[in-house]
């Protein structure tokens, strides 16, 4: 059983995420709570309620979803607050409308239909079929029986019919869709002219009373997030590196020697040959005929080499090469026969071996070109055999390292400097570190920010703020776990002190203030050139020079934008149709933008990009009214969210 579960990993989350805990939370729970004693009603649903209990394995299950869809990138401080907390108390308060609805009105499923849909499920499948033996096995390895399973997916599939229908036959009207369509595809031909803010921002002039001016009134908005300062021990490869003692000039050469090949190359020849092939079962006489022939015909291309290809062609046994001339390609040594290399590696370029007898018969080999070894000797490569053997050497000491850190410290939660002692190891410091990000050196009041810090990629990882900020860490003062960047990069956390939220003084946020209320007065310098400029186009017939300042013609439309921002797209699109040209402006980010529309066009209502449009319209009209339907019935079933359901959302319960 244990060996199913360990090779079915992926299987198991899914059937405990998908299959298992929705009917849990429920069905199973909510017939516990009736012999839990302590167990706290969150809100009323007409006869019946959610608890406590209920709320607790849903959240568990929320976070265990979140923690596998988003893998390492997930922060559980992102569920810790109470618009989070008060939607999923809403979202339980749905469930239990709908489950006390299919109840009241018996919405049942059919035997059938739930053997269909258990059937349809991929992970009780075996090659796209259900496999009852694969059913019994997930089961058991989570410890379920099937009654109880089938009756959690008889529950599911039962409220599925409450507002499944509902969504299943929302359908936006023909005419709807014709006319989205027809809006979408629009096209429309303009011509833009942005006045860029940037272009103004050298006229702007801010001076130390608008700077405390902004800040009095604007402080708020800089406040920095709460920040922790942090020891910490890295071990990566120059951690390892840093003991190794001097590598002695005996190993360093038998490394050379015994990886020569990634430092020389050997020297290797272009070879042609003839081959006569020697008969099989041939007796000795034979034999003796068939060198004598290949005696002639080397006589005969030793006194001539430049003849040997056209030799090769008529007279070579070899039906491989004697097409090709005898050509046989490079040839480096310990890719033939000894007899063969000896005799081939022998010869001078463009020289004839003697005849040579292989195992099938007898060659002449001419060597066609010659290439000498080449590459560094010992001391030309001495620098980079150290650097590899050194790196092989760090490879097997950052293992050890390694072990004996993750011991050292578990052994010693309360402090680092056990595990520094023993490895070697440096502790290392950084400030202004916050859930979210690094803080801006400039912004840390201390001498160590850690987004100044050659350890920044480290300190920024997402899994190393979740670490700093657990509670053990936080506050309990414990060692983080060792935490594996990399597999050559590993680091371990405690922490010093907890910076509460906080605005900076002035002083450290000067540049900043004056940086925005630049951007700021440049944008509105921007905008007050371009509705000028607006404005003028509009009061009478703009001459050719004005028209000049637009940018070439560009073909939009609203799913083809061409790359126009959503502001300006708006702004083209609210011109009426005529009479045209038609000129409007927007504000945008980046300053102001003209626009100038010359010709509207009906658009191909064929694209692609609209061929999913309706059933997109259809789910979210579906949606809709299913919200509708389920609102109708949390009136009449009298919703009541009582007082302790309030301190859930605010994270003040009693536990």
């Amino acid at each position: 059983m244990f060996d199913f579960i360990r090779t079915h990993q992926r299987l198991m989350q899914l059937v405990l995420l998908i299959l298992i805990l929705p009917s849990f939370v429920l069905i199973g729970v909510s017939g516990y709570t009736n012999y839990v004693s302590g167990d706290q009603e969150l809100a009323k649903v007409g006869d019946s309620a959610v608890t406590t209990l209920e709320y607790d394995q849903a959240r568990r299950q929320q976070l265990e979803q979140m923690q596998q869809t988003l893998q390492g990138g997930f922060d559980p401080e992102l569920l810790e607050n109470p618009a989070v907390r008060k939607a999923l108390i809403e979202s339980l308060i749905d469930r239990r409308i709908v489950l006390d609805a299919a109840t009241r009105y018996r919405f049942n499923v059919s035997d059938d239909a739930l053997r269909q849909s258990i059937a349809a499920i991929p992970q009780l499948q075996v090659d796209g079929r259900f496999s009852p033996e694969r059913y019994n096995e997930v089961l058991a390895s989570v410890g379920l029986n099937t009654r109880d399973f089938e009756q959690g997916q008889r529950a599911e599939l039962a409220m599925n019919r409450v507002l499944g229908p509902v969504a299943a036959t929302a359908s936006v009207p023909a005419v709807t869709l014709k006319q989205l369509d027809r809006a979408l595809s629009e096209q429309r031909t303009v011509r833009l002219r942005t006045f860029s803010a940037t272009d103004y921002s050298a006229e702007i002039r801010v001076t130390p009373d608008d700077i405390q001016t902004w800040y009095n009134q604007n402080a708020s908005s800089l406040e920095l997030p709460e920040q922790v300062s942090v020891d910490y021990l890295l071990l990566n490869e120059e951690a390892a590196l840093a003991g190794l003692p001097a590598v002695s000039e005996a190993d360093l050469t038998a490394y050379y020697n015994q990886n020569k090949a990634r430092y020389v190359q050997p020297g290797r020849v272009n070879v042609s040959h003839i081959q006569f092939n020697i008969p099989s079962g041939a007796n000795p006489d034979q034999v003796d005929q068939v060198r004598a022939k290949a005696q002639a015909v080397h006589d005969q291309v030793a006194a001539a080499p430049d003849t040997f290809a056209d030799i090769a062609r008529e007279q070579s046994e070899d039906a491989g090469s004697s097409s090709a001339g005898g050509v046989l390609g490079w040839i480096s040594p310990g890719s033939w026969p000894a007899e063969f290399e000896k005799a081939v590696f022998a010869l001078a370029q463009g020289s004839v071996s003697p005849v040579v007898q292989g195992p099938s018969g007898f060659h002449i080999f001419k060597a066609n070109e010659i290439q000498p070894e080449k590459g560094e000797t010992f001391e030309e490569a001495r620098a980079k055999v150290e650097h590899e053997v050194r790196r092989q050497l760090a490879a097997e000491r950052f293992a050890d390292m390694a072990t004996r850190l993750t011991n050292l410290v578990y052994d010693n939660p309360s402090s680092l400097a056990p595990a520094a002692d023993g490895l070697g190891l440096k502790i290392r410091h950084a400030d202004g570190i916050a859930r979210d990000r690094l803080l801006p050196a400039a912004f840390v009041q201390a001498d160590n920010p850690a987004s100044a810090s050659p350890d920044s990629a480290v300190l920024g990882d997402d899994r190393v703020r979740r670490a700093v900020f657990s509670a053990s860490v936080l506050n309990e003062k414990q060692n983080s776990g060792v935490i594996e960047i990399s597999p050559d990069t590993l680091v371990v956390f405690r922490v010093d002190a907890l910076v509460p939220a906080q605005v900076p003084p002035l002083e450290k946020v000067t540049d900043l203030v004056r940086d925005r209320l630049v951007a700021e007065r440049a944008r509105t310098a921007a905008r007050q050139a371009g509705e000028q400029w607006l404005a003028a186009l509009k009061a009478s017939q703009p001459d050719q020079a004005a028209l000049d300042l637009f940018q070439t013609p560009l073909d939009i439309s609203r799913i083809n934008p061409q790359g126009i921002d959503q502001a300006t797209l708006e702004a083209v699109f609210s011109v009426a149709r005529e009479p045209l040209p038609a000129f409007t402006g927007t504000e945008t980010p980046a300053g102001y933008v003209v626009a100038q529309v010359t010709r509207v066009q009906a658009g191909d209502e064929s694209s692609p990009v609209l061929a999913s449009l309706p059933l997109q319209l259809n789910s979210a009209l579906g949606n809709a009214e299913e919200q509708a339907v389920l609102k109708a019935l949390r009136q009449q079933a009298g919703v009541t969210l009582l007082p302790e359901a309030e301190a859930v959302i605010e994270g003040k319960e009693q536990r």
